[in-house]
């Protein structure tokens, strides 16, 4: 019979629990994290996202920055800008909404974020701690999420077949690289894979994130699997994600839905990293 891995249920949870601790390290340190946000542009979608983080960040307690440039902000005026939030003793997090406008380099931006306060797990050091099971590694939040949901359900990677079809640098290399720490073998491909089919349909465990509508289909998948969805896709029937989630559903033995599954759970690990950053800094446990 298949689980529905309910990360909106889970999320919930998880920001109560940060809740208490922040109140907890409140009392004990008399501070609280502190999370900057950095916006450049009239995005609506960003905007939206922005809100919802500054509404978690009041709900749990931790202090938001936020800081929203024009459209036309010149790059070096952001980069001054990471500086400026970099030396803030009060800022643990520091979180700059994607996509950049065109006429700033995403790459550089993030390179400029301190170590320490790349709560998004983006910089290469950290996914490089995140590849050597470094417990200093802040991993990238989607990931993060993913690990967080399958130990909620008690679900062990160890000896399963993993196929991730997605290669970016924020889902599917660093979930690669916590697949494999978790003693699982896995295989990463993308929309070009040839034979993709044959891949899946081999799987124990098939994460989809490539962003293609319904991409996964129940002939690509063997009975008893587990299916992470991470597609968020707008079509004119609502929002869907990479998997053909009413057929494949029926073969799982788990399965994440959109919405409701891995979404809430990224945020969530917003908050959770920044929470870890904050700890780090003042040495607690």
């Amino acid at each position: 019979m298949t689980q529905i891995l309910d990360g909106k249920t889970l999320a919930k949870n998880i920001r109560l629990g940060l809740k208490d601790e922040v109140e907890k390290l409140k009392e004990k340190t008399g501070k609280v994290p502190g999370l900057a946000i950095v916006l450049v542009g009239d995005n609506s979608a960003s905007k939206i996202y922005v809100n919802s983080k500054i509404k978690g960040c009041n709900e749990i307690g931790i202090a938001s920055f936020e800081t929203f440039l024009p459209e036309d902000t010149k790059e070096e005026e952001v980069l001054n800008v990471i500086d400026e939030l970099n030396k803030n003793e009060d800022i643990n997090g520091i979180l700059v909404q994607l996509p950049l406008p065109s006429h700033i380099d995403e790459k550089k931006v993030i390179d400029r974020i301190a170590l320490e306060k790349d709560v998004d797990g983006f910089k290469p050091e950290n996914l490089g701690l995140l590849l050597l099971n470094d417990k200093r590694s802040i991993h990238s939040c989607t990931p993060a999420g993913i690990m967080r949901l399958l130990d909620e359900y008690s679900i062990n990677l160890k000896g399963l077949d993993a196929v991730i079809v997605g290669r970016s640098n924020i889902v599917g290399k660093p979930l690669a690289g916590l697949f494999i720490n978790r003693s699982a073998t896995v295989t990463i491909c993308n929309s070009h894979t040839i034979n993709l089919k044959e891949k899946t349909k081999n799987a124990d465990v098939v994460v989809m994130a490539v962003g293609k509508a319904k991409m996964l289909t129940a002939d690509m998948v063997k009975d008893g699997a587990i299916v992470i969805d991470v597609g968020i896709n707008r079509t004119d029937t609502g929002i869907v994600g990479d998997v053909d989630f009413e057929n494949v559903a029926p073969k799982t033995k788990f399965i994440t839905p959109v919405p409701g599954g891995v979404g809430p759970m990224t945020v969530a690990m917003l908050f959770n990293n920044t929470l870890k950053a904050f700890k780090n800094k003042k040495n607690i446990d």
